[in-house]
């Protein structure tokens, strides 16, 4: 696992990671890069993270297997959805009426 090294090595070590919020941020990420194969669903990512986070997302059934030679994973259904509510969650700003052009 990637955080393993950084928290024992950094100068400032993490005492134990969050592997859900890690867990929920790569399934952000992964909404963030996603793209259509075909007109329609399934929905795919480029699966260039942490493998073990990759693994538990697809334990929990949010994402299809990730070894095999393919590049990109697909989103189960529930996983495309919680990855979307992650992504705004997690990285969009809150827009308020001050915020809007007509506000």
């Amino acid at each position: 696992m990637l955080i393993e090294p950084f928290c024992s090595n950094h100068p400032n070590p993490i005492k134990e990671p969050d592997l859900e919020h890690i867990d929920e941020a790569v399934l952000g990420v992964l909404f963030l890069a996603s793209f259509l194969e075909g007109k329609q669903f399934p929905w795919r990512a480029w699966k260039g993270h942490d493998w073990d986070a990759l693994e538990r997302l697809h334990q929990k059934g949010f994402i299809s297997d990730t070894v095999g030679k393919h590049k990109s994973v697909t989103f189960t259904e529930e996983g495309r959805k919680l990855a979307e509510e992650y992504f705004e969650r997690l990285f969009c700003k809150k827009v308020t009426a001050e915020d809007s052009p007509e506000g």
